[in-house]
C-alpha cells in the first residue's frame, strides 16, 4: 500500500454487480459489531454484491448448511442499537487444521463467495490471512477431488480478506479505537459512578478489576475518567514497595477530607518481577495495614454488554462501508487489509504489519521492556499514563516551589468560561488547575464568564477545589453568554489588579468570538497583550479549528440514547414514524451523526440545502419501506435546518401523507442534550486539551516576557484556539480562523462531517452517489502521531 496516498472514490449504485460477500464476527463479542455488520451488508447490496451472514464465526464457516445465509435489507433492520453480535460468533478448533480451513473453502465455493468480513481481534485476522495464504492450495485440492470444477476454480481463483478489530480492550495496534472500546468504557464509567455515591456514603475503599487482558487501556483511561487515586495496569507494572505507596497515597486524602478512595485493577496487572497483582490481593493490603472499610468490584462481562455508545455505532458503520470498498478495490496483487480508525477517518491498513506490531507488545512485556511496551502501544497511551500519575499526585512537588512557598513559575493564569454550558468543561478545568499548580503556578478562576470578569468575581483556585469535578456536568465556574465588546476597559482594569498573565477561555462560538474581540484590542490596552488560548466546548460542534468539540460527544450519547427510548416505545404498536428535533443552531453535526449512530431515514440541515420536492421523494421512500414490512422510521431535524420547512410543518407533512400506512409522532429534544455525566471521551479530551494549553501558554509565556518582567504578547500565533484537526492536537492563531467562519450563522464555512451524509442515505436505503476521499496509509506513518481519539 502506497503511504499516505489520498484518492477520490465516486461508488454508484450497483456498480459491481454479481460478487459474493460474507461478513462474520469471530472471537469475544464487543458493543458495535451489530453496527458494522449492518453496514457491510447494506453497503454491499448497495454496489450490487450478494450479501451472506456465517453465522457462529469460522465454526459456522466450516459447517457450513445453516450456517451460511444470505442477507437482505431488511435482516439488518433494528439492530444497529444493540450489544454483542446478532449473527454470533464462537471459538474454532476446527478452523485451525487444514482440513477445517478445506473445508470452509468448499463451503464458500458454493455460495459463490470470494470476499470475506472478518469482525474480531488479533487471532481471528490471523486466522483470516492464513486461511487466504491457503487459498490456492485449496482450491487445487478440491479440484483435485472432483468437489469443485475446473471453472469454478478459475472463477473463484483469489480470496481477498478484509478485517474490522472488534474488541473492547483495545490492545491492536494500528487503529485508535476498536470497536467497542468506547462503549465499554460507558459501562466502567457508569458503575465507578454509582459506587462512588455509596463509598462516599460509608467512607469506603473500593477496588475495580476491569478487563483489558494484557492491555491496561480501559483501566488507565478509566481511572483518567474517574479520579481513581491508584491503577494497576500491565504494561507499567508497580514497583516493590507498591504497598507502601498505595497506603501512604489513601492516608494523605483521607487526612485532605476525602471521603473515599477508587482503586483500579487491569485484569492482567502485574508486578516488576511479573507476579499477578490481583483485586484480592490489594484488599489485603488497604485492610491489613489501614483497617479500612474495603470492597471489590468485578464488573466483568458488564463491560461487553448494554447498548453501544454513539462513537462505536458510528465508528461500526463506518468501518463496514470501508470494509466493502476495499474487497470492491482489491485485485489479486492486493494485500489483507484492516480497516482502522486514523483521527475521524476510515482508513487501511495492512493485516499482518499490524498483527507483527501487537505481537511485539507481547514480547516486550515478556521481555520485561516496560518502556518498550508503554511506546508500542502508541504515544497517546504514554501519554494519558504520563497525564494520570500527574494529574492524582495529592500535593505538587516541592520542587515546584521556593523557600517562602511560593511557586518556582511564578506565572498567573486565569480559567473562564463563556457561551453555553457543555459536559466536560469541570473536567478541562480541574486539569488546567492541577497542572499550572503542579508546575508552581498561580491559577484564579473567573466566575460566570465575563459579566463576572467585570464584577470581578475572581478566586485563586486550589489542588483540593477541583477534587470529584471530572465527573460532572454543566460548568462549576459559570458561564454566560455575554462577549466583551463594550466592556473592554473594565476587562482590562481586572486584568491588571488581578496580575492576569495567561487566559485560557472554555466555551463554544461565543468563547472563540470574545477571544478574537479581545485579541483584536491589543493595541489600545496592553492588558491584552498576554497569551490566550481557547478550548472549544459545545454540544453544537459548530466552532472552527476543531473537528470535535468538548461537549459534542455526550450531546450526541444523550440524543442517541434519547431515540433508542423513543423507538423503543414503538414496540407493539402498528408502523410508526418519529420527527425528532435535534440543538446545534445552524450547525447540522448532532442531526447528522445521530442519524447515523440512531439508523435514521432522513436528517435534514442548514448545510444541506432541501425543498419540497426532497421532503416528498423521502415521505414516499418512507412508505415504500413501510409497505416492505419496516415497523419504525426515524426523521431528524435539526433545529434551524430551515425557516419554513420547521418541525412542525414535516410533521404534518408525514402524518397526512401517511395515513393509512402509518402513524407519526414528533418530539422536540430541547436542553436534555446539554445535559447529563459527561461520557469518557469528553473526561478525557477535556483533561488532555487542558494539560496542552498550559504547556502553550507557558511557551508563550517565556518567549514574550521582556526584560523588566512585563508580559508583550502581540503576535497573531499567542493568541489560537486548540482544536482536534485530522489526528493532532492543534494550536490554530483566531485570525488564521476568521477566513474559515460564517459569522452570521455562526458555523465554520468547511465542516468534515458532511462526508457521512450519503452513508446516512445509503444505509438508509435512499439512491444516493457514495462520494468520500479515502486514505491509504503504511502502520508506521499511522502509529507516528498522538492520536486524539484513543
Amino acid at each position: 500500500m502506497s503511504s499516505n496516498a489520498a484518492v477520490q472514490r465516486f461508488i454508484h449504485h450497483g456498480a459491481h454487480k454479481g460478487k459474493g460477500i460474507a461478513v462474520f464476527t469471530s472471537g469475544g463479542d464487543s458493543q458495535g459489531m451489530n453496527a458494522a455488520v449492518r453496514a457491510v451488508v447494506r453497503m454491499g447490496i448497495y454496489v450490487g454484491c450478494k450479501v451472506y451472514f456465517i453465522r457462529e464465526g469460522y465454526q459456522g464457516m466450516v459447517d457450513g448448511g445453516e450456517n451460511i445465509v444470505e442477507a437482505n435489507w431488511s435482516s439488518v433492520s433494528s439492530i444497529i442499537h444493540r450489544g454483542g453480535t446478532v449473527i454470533g460468533s464462537a471459538r474454532c478448533k476446527d478452523f485451525r487444521e487444514r482440513a477445517g480451513r478445506l473445508q470452509a473453502a468448499h463451503n464458500l465455493i458454493s455460495h459463490g463467495i470470494t470476499n470475506l468480513v472478518v469482525i474480531g481481534g488479533d487471532g481471528s485476522l490471523t486466522g483470516a490471512n492464513l486461511f487466504r495464504q491457503e487459498w490456492g492450495s485449496l482450491l487445487d485440492e478440491l479440484l483435485a477431488s472432483n468437489r469443485i470444477t475446473q471453472e469454478q476454480r478459475i472463477k473463484f481463483k483469489s480470496l481477498h480478506i478484509a478485517g474490522m478489530v472488534g474488541s473492547i480492550d483495545n490492545d491492536f495496534c494500528g487503529t485508535d479505537m476498536t470497536i467497542g472500546t468506547d462503549s465499554a468504557l460507558h459501562r466502567i464509567i457508569e458503575a465507578i459512578d454509582a459506587i462512588v455515591s455509596t463509598a462516599y456514603s460509608h467512607q469506603r475503599t473500593f477496588i475495580m478489576e476491569v478487563m483489558g487482558r494484557h492491555c491496561g487501556y480501559l483501566a488507565i483511561m478509566a481511572a483518567l475518567a474517574s479520579e481513581a487515586d491508584y491503577v494497576f495496569i500491565p504494561e507499567d507494572p508497580v514497583v516493590h514497595n507498591w504497598p507502601e505507596k498505595l497506603c501512604k497515597k489513601i492516608l494523605q486524602e483521607r487526612s485532605a477530607g476525602q471521603r473515599l478512595n477508587i482503586i483500579i485493577v487491569s485484569e492482567g496487572a502485574i508486578d516488576r518481577d511479573g507476579n499477578p497483582i490481583t483485586a484480592e490481593k490489594v484488599k489485603q493490603v488497604v485492610v491489613d495495614r489501614l483497617q479500612q472499610d474495603t470492597r471489590i468490584t468485578v464488573l466483568g462481562h458488564v463491560q461487553r454488554g448494554g447498548n453501544p455508545s454513539a462513537f462505536d455505532r458510528v465508528l461500526g458503520c463506518r468501518m463496514g462501508a470501508e470494509a466493502v470498498l476495499a474487497l470492491m478495490e482489491a485485485d489479486d496483487k492486493t494485500e489483507p487489509c484492516v480497516v482502522s480508525l486514523d483521527g475521524n477517518q476510515a482508513v487501511r491498513v495492512p493485516l499482518m504489519e499490524c498483527v507483527e506490531r501487537t505481537k511485539s507488545v507481547a514480547k516486550a512485556m515478556e521481555d520485561k521492556n516496560w518502556e518498550l511496551a508503554v511506546n508500542l502501544r502508541g504515544r497517546s497511551f504514554a501519554r494519558n499514563l504520563e497525564t494520570y500519575k500527574m494529574l492524582t499526585r495529592l500535593k505538587p512537588p516541592k520542587s515546584a516551589f521556593d523557600e517562602q512557598g511560593r511557586g518556582v513559575g511564578g506565572y498567573t493564569m486565569a480559567v473562564m468560561h463563556i457561551g453555553a454550558p457543555a459536559c466536560g468543561m469541570n473536567a478541562a478545568v480541574r486539569s488546567f488547575v492541577r497542572n499550572c499548580i503542579y508546575r508552581g503556578d498561580t491559577v484564579m478562576g473567573i466566575h460566570d464568564g465575563i459579566e463576572g470578569l467585570v464584577a470581578g468575581h475572581i478566586k485563586k483556585m486550589e489542588w483540593s477545589d477541583v477534587t470529584g469535578w471530572v465527573g460532572q456536568g454543566g460548568a462549576f465556574l459559570g458561564t454566560k453568554r455575554t462577549l466583551p465588546e463594550g466592556k473592554f476597559k473594565e476587562i482590562a482594569a481586572r486584568l491588571k489588579e488581578f496580575n492576569i498573565q495567561a487566559l485560557l477561555i472554555i466555551g463554544g462560538f461565543e468563547a472563540y468570538h470574545a477571544a478574537g474581540q479581545l485579541t483584536d484590542q491589543r493595541e489600545r490596552f496592553p492588558e491584552f497583550r498576554i497569551p490566550l488560548v481557547v478550548i472549544p466546548s459545545t454540544i453544537s460542534n459548530n466552532v472552527p479549528g476543531t473537528e470535535f468539540s468538548l461537549g459534542a460527544d455526550t450531546g450526541l450519547n444523550e440524543i442517541t440514547e434519547i431515540c433508542d427510548r423513543i423507538r423503543q416505545s414503538a414496540q407493539g404498536t402498528k408502523r410508526r414514524v418519529f420527527v425528532i428535533e435535534t440543538m446545534g443552531g445552524y450547525c447540522g453535526y448532532l442531526a447528522t451523526v445521530a442519524g447515523l449512530a440512531g439508523g435514521a431515514d432522513a436528517a435534514y440541515i442548514y448545510e444541506e440545502k432541501f425543498a419540497i420536492k426532497d421532503l416528498q421523494q423521502d415521505v414516499y421512500h418512507m412508505a415504500s419501506k413501510m409497505s416492505d414490512g419496516v415497523q419504525r422510521g426515524l426523521i431528524l431535524r435539526n433545529e434551524k435546518a430551515s425557516d419554513n420547512y420547521n418541525t412542525e410543518f414535516i410533521y404534518r407533512l408525514y402524518s397526512e401523507e401517511g395515513k393509512g400506512l402509518f402513524s407519526t409522532r414528533m418530539n422536540v429534544l430541547g436542553h436534555m442534550q446539554q445535559g447529563g455525566s459527561p461520557t469518557p471521551f469528553d473526561r478525557n479530551m477535556g483533561t488532555k486539551m487542558a494539560a496542552k494549553c498550559v504547556e502553550w501558554l507557558v511557551e508563550q509565556l517565556k518567549a514574550n516576557t521582556k526584560p523588566d518582567g512585563t508580559i508583550e504578547a502581540k503576535a497573531p500565533e499567542t493568541a489560537c484556539l486548540l482544536g482536534l484537526v485530522r489526528r493532532q492536537y492543534k494550536f490554530t492563531p483566531l485570525k488564521e480562523l476568521i477566513g474559515e467562519t460564517n459569522f452570521e450563522q455562526r458555523i465554520p464555512k468547511h465542516q468534515w462531517w458532511l462526508k457521512l451524509r450519503p452513508l446516512l442515505r445509503i444505509l438508509a436505503k435512499h439512491d444516493s452517489t457514495y462520494e468520500e476521499e479515502g486514505l491509504y496509509i503504511t502502520v508506521e506513518e499511522e502509529m507516528s502521531t498522538d492520536s486524539p481519539c484513543a
